[in-house]
């Protein structure tokens, strides 16, 4: 995988302040996702006093940790919820042509993943960018393509009309 051809997307931005004496001191932690729009996508958290930096680092984290996604088509293969924290996302298989129906976080996620037609919803007792990234992520390691649930059962690959 080559990582000169990911893209990469900020998906939030956070202002922390911390009191000290003489005033307040700032730092920026900010989401980023990167992908190849193809296959692989990544979500990496970067914290420095400056956002230009904080995008940076999570660019690189982003880039350690890519996840494969499995695709049939433009889709993705069967229904599945990933869990992070109080964050649940259900992502479901959709007809081609429906486009991406998400969150502004799971968006990002699907469309540099390179998913083409999706139906997510967010559950759950949290909104977080955060959780709602890494819950994503958790759905799409645990998804698996026909020929490895038909590996699992120990059948052959069958004919389809």
């Amino acid at each position: 995988m080559e990582k000169e051809t990911m893209k990469e997307r900020v998906v939030a931005i956070s202002r922390v302040s911390k009191v000290v004496k003489g005033g307040k001191r700032f730092k920026f932690s900010v989401l980023v996702v990167v992908g190849d729009e193809e296959r692989y996508v990544g979500v990496g958290l970067g914290k420095a006093r400056e956002i230009p930096e904080a995008v940076r680092k999570g660019i690189e984290k982003a880039k350690k940790d890519l996840v494969e996604l499995k695709q049939v088509g433009t889709t993705i293969p069967h229904p599945i919820i990933g869990n992070f924290g109080a964050a649940s996302v259900l992502l479901r298989p959709a007809a081609p042509g429906t486009g991406v129906i998400a969150s502004a976080v799971v968006r990002a996620i699907m469309e540099l993943g390179g998913v083409k037609d999706v139906l997510t919803k967010v559950i759950g007792r949290t909104s977080n960018p955060i959780n709602v990234a890494y819950a994503t992520l958790e759905a799409l390691k645990s998804l698996r393509s026909p020929e490895e649930l038909l590996k699992l059962r120990g059948k052959e690959k069958e004919l389809t009309k």
